[in-house]
């Protein structure tokens, strides 16, 4: 049976899952329309890329609900199914992960901006709430709150969990490379203002998704770890920094080259190690044998 994330994150490296948005497109998913209700809808679908990543050695996964929030679902008239849909979400990976892993709950950005007045603290609270209870109750053992660029969003997503459920309260940003080499979020928010940030709102878990291959995740990691040398962080890289060829986005970093540098984030200061776009069940094997070697 599993132990608590932060109790196993103390002894070893964890391994997490890959991309799901990608993974959903080659199941049939069309351009406009809402990836969460298949949840609803295509059950065995979602429930087969949890179980595509169990099998690929991951010690735990994440759920088809990053865009659950009722402001994302209601682009597609959805609002009102906010919890049934993330209920769903969470009780299929449940059901894949089994006794033994875990099952780290996706929370993604609402899309409002505090700061253009779109939408109120308490607005943006009140969602999160909804959309982490409703994950809790389908059984998730952690939430990952992740792709945030406002510090200020995380940090009341990373509240309404910490305040509602007995979740692990995980937060990733996203980071670009800026013109002076040092790293931001679309906000202009930095690694370590980042880390502090979700940590004094009660993060668990901190780290970095997307955006990033591996290699500029070791800086990233870096530089998180420079903040706060005790706290577990989690990465979730994709497969190199994407091309676009033919209007397709093309990802360079095959399972053997993510393999490679894992070692690298590992002395960097990662403790949970998954992919993000691009990534796949390959992928995860690939990273997997390579956490293992090193334990060896």
């Amino acid at each position: 049976m599993r132990t608590a994330i932060l109790e196993a994150v103390q002894t070893r490296v964890l391994v997490s899952d890959g991309a799901w948005g990608t993974f959903l497109q080659k199941k049939g998913l069309r351009a406009g329309e809402c990836p969460e209700l298949w949840c609803v809808d295509r059950p065995d679908d979602v429930s087969d890329i949890a179980t595509s990543y169990i099998h690929a050695g991951s010690d735990m996964v994440e759920t088809n609900s990053f865009g659950g929030t009722k402001f994302k679902l209601e682009h597609y008239g959805l609002a009102a199914r906010a919890t049934e849909i993330n209920n769903a979400a969470s009780t299929l990976s449940r059901r894949a992960a089994g006794p033994d892993r875990w099952v780290i709950a996706s929370i993604g950005p609402t899309g409002k901006m505090l700061v253009m007045g779109e939408v109120s603290p308490e607005e943006l609270y009140d969602a999160f709430k909804e959309q982490a209870m409703a994950l809790a109750a389908g059984g998730a053992d952690g939430i990952c709150i992740e792709t945030m660029s406002d510090a200020e969003e995380a940090a009341l997503a990373i509240r309404a969990v910490r305040e509602n459920t007995k979740c692990t309260a995980i937060c990733t940003f996203t980071f670009e490379r800026v013109k002076d080499g040092s790293y931001k979020t679309m906000m202009g928010v930095s690694p370590q203002d980042a880390t502090r940030a979700a940590i004094a709102a009660g993060a668990q878990v901190v780290g970095a998704n997307c955006g990033n291959g591996f290699e500029r995740m070791v800086e990233i990691v870096r530089a998180i770890r420079s903040v706060e040398k005790d706290i577990p962080i989690l990465v979730h890289a994709n497969a190199g920094l994407p091309r676009n060829i033919d209007g397709v986005d093309q990802f360079p970093e095959t399972p053997e080259m993510m393999a490679t540098l894992v070692p690298e984030i590992i002395a960097a200061g990662a403790n949970i190690i998954g992919g993000c776009c691009g990534t796949t069940p390959a992928h995860i094997t690939a990273i997997r044998q390579a956490v293992d070697r090193l334990k060896s």
